[in-house]
């Protein structure tokens, strides 16, 4: 085993990679660009190198300098997680060169699988299927053009040395090609430093299912099953799950097969996914190879209870696989919820700040009948309460990962976990997550990559007055809030007492342009009663550990969390999150009209496009201008 490995990547990757390291006593080396100089993975490993600037081509993509810190601290080897350098064979190569093994397939391996066009034509040869498309050379975009027109609307272009839904457009009509190949083909160069491009048909209501493989040195090559990544958003996945809910064990021998065939037709070595898109009948076709570890891996060591990165390690110093194909075996049903720092409502437009709370379910583990020690509850995360999400890189702040003994154990499983999540300081994808695990397209396993669309306004509902319970626990946690601020003078209560009269007090509060107010009623003995909206009954109040309330309003008790912020007051109830607003009639607002007449961009970026001018005239819907942030143009 290495005694000591550099990390080339940040975040969740880089913490999970050096988990598994110390679990095998290797040293572990992190690199960090400024903006990441206190970030959780620096602190994670034994040893930290600066790489240079926060942008990742300036730091995390800039190979020579990572190599020198290899070397610098003594690092037999290098992991890239993923992303970044994880697929770059130039770098690869470098590595070898310099005689520090990469952790990874070798170089020719990630060169023969790094064009989505090339490695089609391999896999063709290989007798991998494939779904009908143009995949050449030449990039003349009438040739372009004509070859979506031969394959025939709809057609996804995709870039060749893509990932992660980089570069990716599905285009409806022969109208909307040139400008969707050139907003492609720009956030290929700026992703990938490549903008070529292919052309393939779009498939109708498709389940995308992956094979995770691994290959070692000795010729041995084995799929670890399957994982369904079928619910996307903006072509990135939001939620996986293994094993895929109604595979048949003739059909995953098949992608299994299939899967396995592709690692061997380029000699692969190491972690690797073979991607495949499903029709409707269960046909399927080779989508790309992915030849390093996948963000979805955790679902797969759930069900197999391997440790994934062990097995990279062991593999890179020259280990046999630990298992034969027929040895292998998987129990129960895992799922993956990614949360990411991004504004539902709004498109999935990502999200930056300051993580003012972070609170996460706690990972937890039980026995299960073959005396082994199994995981119920993970989280993956590279981030903690009070670090900051910034434009430079991957919105996500955490990995959500559970694990039943069936599907409906791990979704019961899912919801619970996705309840205990509390986040303040950015946008978030947490209810809307909790929608799709509750939805009964989800639950009935009625998957493909156009289930977010088709059941849009099922899980991204309009926003609407916040219900009777948020409020009573926004008044209870401000009577709470009263309550601790006294002191021994009687003059230091603020609750209403009058004489001869009953008091009672007004809240007011706005949550999303919508005013909500609510009534107490102060009784004798010291009662209260609560009225929202038509529902009044007596109040009982109650306070926990940090910010949980628990109250009795009438018949029904109600439970939650309260954070007071200034005016605002961040409520936390069944896995929903509302922000109210006291709003104070004496506090002066601000005349609207002198903000009139400008834009303000939702998060820092830079506009790299520009398609009107003054005085052009435009219809309602036409894209205006493009700004690149976070890998993406919005």
């Amino acid at each position: 085993m290495f005694r000591k490995i550099l990390i080339a990547n940040r975040g969740e990757i880089a913490c999970r990679v050096a988990h598994s390291a110390r679990r095998l006593g290797v040293e572990t080396v992190a690199v960090y660009s400024d903006a990441d100089a206190q970030a959780k993975h620096v602190a994670a490993c034994d040893e930290a190198v600066r790489l240079g600037p926060a942008a990742a081509r300036e730091s995390y993509l800039v190979g020579a300098s990572i190599l020198r810190a290899a070397q610098a601290t003594g690092a037999e080897a290098i992991h890239p997680g993923y992303g970044f350098l994880s697929e770059n064979a130039e770098f690869a190569a470098a590595c070898e060169k310099a005689g520090v093994v990469f952790i990874g397939p070798p170089a020719k391996s990630i060169h023969a699988m790094g064009s989505k066009s090339a490695a089609k034509t391999l896999m063709q040869s290989a007798g991998v299927p494939l779904v009908p498309g143009y995949h050449g050379d030449d990039q003349d975009p009438a040739l372009l053009a004509s070859a979506a027109q031969a394959i025939g609307f709809p057609v996804l272009i995709k870039a060749s040395a893509g990932g992660g839904g980089k570069g990716m457009r599905i285009v409806r009509n022969a109208s909307e090609f040139a400008q969707s190949l050139s907003s492609c083909k720009r956030e290929a160069l700026a992703s990938f430093g490549d903008d070529k491009v292919l052309v393939e048909k779009y498939l109708q209501r498709p389940r995308h299912i992956e094979i995770q493989i691994f290959a070692d040195s000795h010729g041995n090559c084995v799929y670890l099953f399957e994982r369904d990544c079928s619910v996307q958003r903006r072509h990135q996945k939001v939620l996986e799950e293994a094993p895929a809910p109604g595979m048949t064990e003739q059909r995953r021998s098949s992608m299994g097969a299939a899967a396995v065939a592709a690692a061997r037709a380029v000699a692969y070595v190491g972690a690797g996914t073979v991607e495949f898109i499903v029709d409707h009948d269960g046909t399927f076709y080779f989508m790309e190879m992915n030849t390093r570890l996948q963000v979805e891996h955790p679902v797969t060591e759930m069900i197999t209870g391997f440790d994934l990165v062990e097995w990279q390690l062991r593999i890179a110093c020259g280990e046999a696989l630990p298992c034969r194909q027929e040895d292998l075996k998987f129990e129960g049903h895992a799922l993956e919820a990614r949360l990411y720092a991004e504004n539902p409502d709004r498109g999935f437009l990502p999200s930056t700040g300051t993580l003012r709370r972070l609170h996460l379910p706690a990972a937890s583990e039980f026995v299960v009948h073959d005396g082994a020690r199994r995981a119920s509850v993970r989280i993956d995360s590279g981030v903690r309460e009070g670090d900051t999400i910034s434009p430079y890189y991957d919105p996500m702040i955490a990995k959500l990962i559970v694990w039943g003994e069936d599907r409906a154990t791990a979704l019961a499983r899912m919801h619970a976990a996705l309840a205990g999540v509390q986040i303040i300081g950015v946008s978030n994808n947490i209810e809307f997550l909790g929608r799709v695990v509750a939805s009964s397209a989800f639950a009935t396993a009625d998957l493909d990559t156009g289930l977010i669309e088709r059941h849009h306004d099922e899980l991204l509902p309009k926003h609407g007055v916040p219900e009777p319970q948020v409020i009573a626990l926004a008044v209870a946690a401000q009577v709470l809030n009263e309550r601790s601020r006294r002191g021994s003078d009687p003059w230091d209560s603020i609750e209403a007492f009058r004489l001869h009269l009953p008091a009672s007090r007004r809240f007011e509060f706005e949550d999303g342009g919508i005013e909500v107010f609510a009534q107490l009623d102060y009784q004798p003995g010291g009662k209260l009663r609560l009225t929202v909206g038509e529902h009044g009954a007596e109040l009982a109040i109650a306070a926990g550990p940090e910010a949980s309330i628990n109250i009795l309003w009438g018949e029904e008790r109600v439970a939650g969390d309260v954070v007071l912020e200034a005016e605002a007051l961040h409520v936390f109830h069944r896995a929903r999150y509302r922000i109210l607003t006291v709003i104070d009639r004496l506090q002066h607002t601000a005349d609207a009209d002198a903000r009139a007449g400008g834009l303000t961009a939702p998060m820092p970026g830079k506009i790299v496009a520009i398609n009107a001018q003054a005085g052009t005239r435009v219809a309602r819907g036409a894209a205006l201008l493009v700004m690149e942030a976070m890998k993406m143009e919005h």
